[in-house]
């Protein structure tokens, strides 16, 4: 369809006033009637303009504190009405009931109020009743009827308008209908998930929405097709975050970035420089450090190999020393809580590289509940948040860990919580040494992490006492000793490990024939 429809009437009612005065004179200009309520009618009339408020439409005030004001049939028979039906044409002259051509319409800041924290009355009455009502007429009826809900559609309607001495046609039309349904889903989901909060039943039916926050140049492979969403109102997570410079975001930049920031967030509150270094999702160095440049040169030296074209993290401002460092090795995202002014002009070498920044604060995207497509439907599961302290661990053998293995057997375990069952960590000193990550078999991620380590210890030089008095994480129980034997003999001295397995005497024996120790957290942590 390609007719074209000429505006006479238009009904606004806006929370959001931003260009309502520079909209309406321009419809005025084009000759169009305004009908308004409320606020919106107010704003108008104060500008000087011609408007006629909508209780003169209805006949009735709005009553019940504006609960109940465009909820009428003189409103939504205006809008209903099939322009090429004789029926409903005759019936909308038998009842007076006059067509409405154009509807613009945003609704009650329902999601700003609840993330403001309001209390459930003050959130309650900021669920829009009449204006979703009003879009869904609307957008019904887009054949006949022009329906605006974003206020950066002002614009294109203008600018249609124009084009088209005062009409729209029906694919502009049409554009316009989608996007008001798609904010009414938005809408009615929020309101929903909202609600879920104040029960412990399972929906029994979950909606999500997400709004765009760009199209991807493609998606994990170039033939896929790909675009980034934010799902909340407030741009937390890796949609709140600040580019300083280089390429635009890939689709496996931000699953990777969201891996990063999602582990550098288990060491938000530390005192101590961290650094994180993520390849394909799964880290390949995370270090403590006195300063983040040697935090940063530690993570490095557990698998330079793999840290080529990789996602770094830090949990403290970006300085110029640890700027230096970085642009010695191809990287393909650097993200910290903030970047010095001097550190951005050493990035300015590497024009290519993501810079980015994300405030703490709005690391709160990392606790929302996660979802994984599957054939058929999806899978919903809240996030992996808990965490253990030293106390709680059940020593399981004859000897105990050392002060010194407790404190890297609890970064250990951070760590191996963000990589990919089965998952393996080597550590030491507060920096992983060799990490065994996607492995089918846990004796193979062991094997995988003893070999990282040995290659870091050629590769660094060093003495032989730095190949003893490691230590293990485990994401989930050693079903059998082998897994263990062979991380005994790449010199770990200490384990730390979920347990749980029907294997467990016979693991906790081997250990204690060995002579390390061996600690059960009783929490497993697969990632898949």
């Amino acid at each position: 369809m390609t007719e074209l429809l000429r505006i006479r009437r238009a009904l606004i009612s806006v929370s959001d006033k931003t260009g309502l005065i520079d909209l309406a004179k321009a419809l005025i200009d084009f000759g169009i009637d305004l009908i308004s309520t409320g606020g919106t009618a107010t704003a108008i009339r104060e500008a000087g303009l011609k408007v006629t408020d909508v209780s003169e439409l209805t006949g009735f005030p709005e009553m019940m504190d504006g609960r109940v004001k465009t909820l009428h049939p003189n409103v939504h028979g205006g809008l209903l009405g099939i322009g090429d039906s004789k029926r409903h044409m005759s019936e909308m002259v038998k009842h007076d009931i006059k067509k409405i051509d154009l509807l613009i319409v945003n609704l009650y800041p329902f999601e700003e109020t609840v993330e403001a924290g309001f209390d459930f009355n003050k959130c309650i009455e900021k669920i829009d009743i009449g204006g979703p009502a009003m879009l869904r007429s609307a957008a019904k009826n887009h054949k006949f009827v022009n329906v605006v809900t974003d206020v950066e559609d002002y614009k294109n309607l203008l600018e249609e308008l124009e084009k088209n001495n005062g009409k729209t046609s029906y694919s502009f039309r049409c554009a316009l209908a989608l996007t008001a349904f798609s904010r009414t889903a938005a809408y009615d989901s929020a309101v929903s998930i909202w609600l879920a909060k104040f029960t412990d039943k399972t929906p029994k039916r979950l909606t999500i929405s997400g709004e765009l926050v760009e199209e991807l140049r493609y998606g994990e492979n170039p033939h896929q097709v790909a675009s980034f969403y934010k799902t909340g109102l407030t741009n937390s997570g890796l949609a709140g975050v600040t580019k300083w410079q280089g390429k635009e975001l890939s689709y496996n930049n931000i699953n990777d970035t969201d891996a990063a920031q999602n582990l550098i967030s288990e060491f938000n509150q530390d005192p101590r420089p961290v650094c994180v270094i993520i390849k394909h999702a799964n880290p390949c160095g995370v270090a403590f450090g006195a300063t983040l440049k040697e935090a940063y040169l530690s993570a490095l030296a557990c698998d330079k190999n793999s840290a080529f074209g990789g996602i770094v993290a830090f949990n403290k401002i970006l300085d110029e020393d640890t700027a230096k460092e970085l642009i010695k090795l191809f990287t393909e995202v650097v993200i910290a809580p903030d970047i010095t002014k001097i550190a951005k002009k050493v990035f300015e070498t590497k024009k290519n590289l993501r810079l980015l920044t994300a405030s703490k604060s709005r690391n709160n995207g990392c606790l929302q509940n996660q979802i994984h497509s599957v054939s058929g439907g999806f899978l919903v599961q809240s996030i992996d948040n808990y965490q253990i302290s030293s106390s709680e661990l059940k020593v399981v053998t004859k000897k105990e860990p050392t002060s010194d293995e407790t404190i890297d057997l609890m970064f250990a375990w951070k760590v191996a919580k963000h990589v990919k069952s089965n998952a393996i960590v080597f550590a030491k000193n507060g920096a992983t040494k060799g990490i065994g990550a996607g492995q089918m078999s846990r004796v193979d991620s062991t094997r995988i992490a003893s070999l990282k380590f040995k290659d870091l210890i050629s590769s660094s030089k060093q003495s032989k006492e730095n190949e003893e008095d490691l230590v293990l994480a485990s994401d989930a129980f050693f079903p059998f000793p082998d897994g263990l034997i062979k991380a005994v003999e790449a010199g770990v001295t200490a384990i730390i490990q979920p347990g749980g397995s029907l294997g467990d005497k016979e693991v906790i024996e081997v250990a204690d024939r060995l002579g390390i120790a061996m600690v059960f957290t009783g929490k497993r942590h697969f990632r898949h």
